[in-house]
């Protein structure tokens, strides 16, 4: 059964060309419903930007099969962390991100309405994401891939089911 993606203000850094000076970027709130309405998105969620498994594996898979995704009628793909605007905007530039749309969730609302908020105090993180995918079409939530093992304080970040691959293989069966 489906139910609608939580709504939510993401505070996001836009490229404002009228501001001056080194760093030309204003405040923009993205609400859910800009993100997801009359479109179908690929979603995946983990725990930190610039983390080993999120820059080498996660991210990168899901930017080297994105035309892939797109053939199968993702209109967008979207990755969210429990980072702030500013850490988001600076991994995609070193994972040289073209075509994946990051999403910072700063304040973990998203994640916590999602009922994917963990606290990793173990690894010195805080509050942030449990590892995930999903599929949504025009805001309803069709499909999740979750990582086995959601806990707090997790002893292990589980990679096996929120990858590109396993997101891709779902929608050429459907």
């Amino acid at each position: 059964m489906s139910h609608r993606v939580p709504e939510v203000n993401f505070m996001t850094r836009v490229r404002d060309e009228s501001i001056e000076g080194d760093n030309p970027f204003r405040w923009q709130p993205l609400s859910s419903s800009d993100v997801f309405s009359a479109k179908k998105i690929v979603l995946f969620a983990l725990p930190g930007a610039f983390t080993p498994t999120c820059s080498t594996s996660h991210l990168p898979g899901y930017e080297a099969n994105f035309q892939a995704l797109k053939d199968q009628g993702v209109d967008e793909v979207w990755c969210l962390s429990v980072n702030d605007a500013f850490v988001m905007y600076q991994w995609g530039l070193k994972q040289n991100a073209e075509n994946v749309h990051l999403l910072p969730d700063g304040s973990g609302d998203f994640s916590r309405l999602m009922g994917m908020l963990v606290k990793k105090d173990n690894v010195g993180f805080g509050l942030r994401s449990w590892r995930y995918s999903m599929f949504v079409e025009d805001g309803e939530i069709t499909k999740v891939f979750s990582e086995a093992g959601k806990m707090d304080n997790a002893p292990s970040d589980p990679f096996e089911v929120s990858d590109a691959d396993t997101m891709l293989n779902w929608l050429k069966s459907r």
